[in-house]
């Protein structure tokens, strides 16, 4: 049995990956059992395994959702097929329950010897494929989707100059197995428990070195927001033990690695991002990304917030664009795709694009690209446009897009319209060009943020800045009396996004802006925001709630179009809502435009300095 059991291992991934003494001791120390139908073989729902159990013969039906355990198994597996590793490496008793289907031989497996297996990049590509053929079920609805999410406790950091031996005693005390070193704003090295070792005990380093001196640099990291799609795919894609979580402002916040992925469900995505990832060609690109807007309806539809399907899409995009610029630059050698970096504006700047949703971009190219270079490049980048377009995305209409000029400059040039149109945004649209790279966030490139964004920082102090933006963000008023034809029946169409949504986006820049936040979601800079005078916290919460609903009717109406094979689109036809949500798009329209009522009457009896001090009027009814 034993000889069989190895000789199973060999080709059960991930289990594959393990170096062949440790399948050797796994197969010696498994035990095997033999099982009648119907007996219960694992119910990790009353207590975390300590083993991984494999199937040697029969099949072993499985329940995974602990409400339905009276009710028919969810899946069944055969010979080859694990299970008990989720509860076994989360260490929580999260099931599945296990039942003989047939007369059935089981190994359970010591976690203790095979649990890194799941840990590995080829774990990790198993563990996705496991969640994604589990998440078909309709009762399963993943539990993260971005990597703030996964952070459970704030990271070791030390300075360059900071003695191994004290990195190593932090480590100990704190229980971190990695530790980051700051080597400079927004970058950090990285010294893991292996690096130490193997930098101190096997080259005999002093514990006096500093820890610049073993550290490794540069690392892959993300920023706060980033889906666990993309990130559990640059974990993968880059081999690296851990992934630093970085701030906009480029603090660290968090530090990841594959264990904090398990049953993070960013398979939401995975495999749809990875086909998009792998696409040999344009026409596999333009094929593929067709197909994307068709798999969201099932995920919402089984459960999973709006938000996050929200969240998901925009990452597939991210990945579209990425793969588009890849292929589509392949074709012009000459041309260097480390020459640039690509921002994505709007909605997907800020991670909010629904499958209606234009895509805005632009491109932030090296000091060293000469003009006559950059309309070359230009002449590709609308290439690049010409291919999303075709893969389904929308292309803004109104041009903004790094195929021109104004939209794709140097970061210096950038950095010098930024304060030209900070000093003067009344002059060549500068308030709404500044507002369009507020939205700005890299996919493609240097990580690091756009020289415009900092000019931003100083946002506050330009106090006719801030009142004009102010005036700008309130312009776009909560359309009630259009909401009201179209659900009394004297108008048949409402869009959704220019009479409710943008409202609440504009309103939310300007207050994360005033606040000197760089968040970039609409919520989370209300967050950032609440609690000022102009956006009291109750206001901020109210703004947060209405925001949420309205992107939840958005994101049902768009898939319900894609469903009947229309093109989606925020319009609302009112033959096609029910009542309950044209009371819902009412209520919140009208809520909207109290608030924005109650801004623009504040800011007329406060000073700039005024607007974003705490509210005094916390917790005492105010009239709007």
């Amino acid at each position: 049995m034993t000889q069989r059991l190895r000789d199973l291992l060999e080709h059960c991934p991930p289990l594959d990956s393990l170096p062949p003494e440790v399948l050797d001791r796994a197969a010696a120390d498994a035990v095997t059992e033999r099982y009648r139908p119907g007996q219960l073989v694992l119910d990790a729902f009353a207590q975390p395994p300590a083993d991984v159990y494999l199937v040697l013969d029969g099949e072993v039906s499985l329940s995974v959702d602990p409400d339905e355990l009276s009710q028919t198994p969810q899946e069944r597996i055969g010979r080859g097929g694990l299970f008990g590793f989720s509860a076994l490496l989360n260490r929580d008793a999260m099931g599945p329950r296990a039942v003989a289907a047939t007369e059935a031989t089981v190994a359970r497996i010591p976690g203790s010897l095979v649990s890194g297996a799941f840990l590995s990049e080829t774990g990790a590509h198993f563990l996705a494929g496991q969640l994604q053929a589990t998440s078909r079920l309709p009762m399963i609805a993943p539990s993260f989707l971005v990597v703030d999410d996964l952070i459970e406790a704030p990271p070791l950091v030390v300075e360059p100059s900071t003695p191994v031996a004290e990195v190593a005693r932090l480590m100990t005390e704190q229980h971190w197995p990695c530790a980051a070193v700051r080597v400079g704003p927004g970058r950090y090295g990285l010294i893991s428990q292996s690096r130490l070792l193997r930098r101190i005990v096997v080259e005999g380093r002093s514990g006096d070195t500093p820890a610049e001196a073993v550290m490794r640099f540069p690392v892959t990291s993300v920023e706060s927001g980033t889906s666990t799609v993309d990130a559990l795919s640059d974990l993968i894609d880059e081999g690296t033990e851990f992934l630093p979580v970085l701030a906009r402002s480029g603090d660290l916040v968090g530090m990841l690695d594959w264990r904090d992925f398990v049953l993070s469900a960013p398979t939401v995505g995975i495999p749809t991002r990875d086909e998009i990832r792998r696409a040999a060609d344009i026409e596999e690109l333009v094929e593929r990304g067709r197909r994307v807007p068709q798999q969201l309806g099932p995920v919402l539809h089984r459960g999973l917030a709006s938000g996050r399907v929200i969240a998901t899409y925009s990452a597939i995009v991210d990945a579209m664009v990425r793969r588009a610029v890849v292929l589509v630059f392949a074709e012009h050698p000459e041309l260097s795709t480390d020459a640039f970096t690509w921002l994505s504006l709007g909605s997907n700047g800020r991670r909010e694009a629904a499958p209606g949703s234009d895509l805005d971009a632009a491109v932030a190219f090296a000091a060293d690209v000469e003009p006559a270079e950059q309309e070359r490049y230009r002449a590709v980048f609308a290439e690049v446009m010409d291919v999303l377009a075709r893969a389904g995305i929308g292309i803004d209409t109104h041009g903004v897009t790094p195929a021109r000029a104004a939209f794709s400059r140097t970061n210096a040039e950038w950095r010098r319209a930024g304060l030209r149109w900070l000093a003067r945004p009344e002059e060549n649209k500068g308030a709404i060009m500044g507002s369009l790279l507020v939205d700005a966030r890299p996919i493609h490139g240097d990580p690091g943020l756009p020289e415009v964004l900092t000019v931003f920082g100083d946002f506050r102090r330009h106090p006719a800045t801030v009142r004009l933006v102010l005036d700008l963000a309130l312009s776009a008023r909560a359309r009630v009396r259009s909401v009201r034809d179209v659900l009394s029946g004297r108008g048949s169409e409402l869009d959704l996004k220019a009479a409710a949504l943008l409202p609440v986006v504009n309103m939310a820049r300007w207050a994360a802006l005033a606040a000197g936040s760089a968040e970039l979601h609409t919520t989370s800079r209300l967050r950032a925001a609440a609690g000022s005078r102009i956006l009291p916290t109750a206001q901020a919460a109210q703004l947060i709630e209405v925001f949420d609903v309205l992107q939840h009717l958005r994101l049902q109406y768009q898939i319900s179009e894609i469903e009947a094979g229309r093109r989606p689109t925020d319009v609302l036809r009112r033959d096609r809502l029910s009542r309950i949500d044209r009371a819902t798009v009412k209520t919140a329209v009208r809520e909207i435009g109290a608030i924005q009522v109650r801004m623009a009457r504040t800011a007329d009896y406060l000073g700039v300095d005024q607007l974003v001090q705490p509210d005094d009027t916390q917790g005492r009814r105010t009239r709007p």
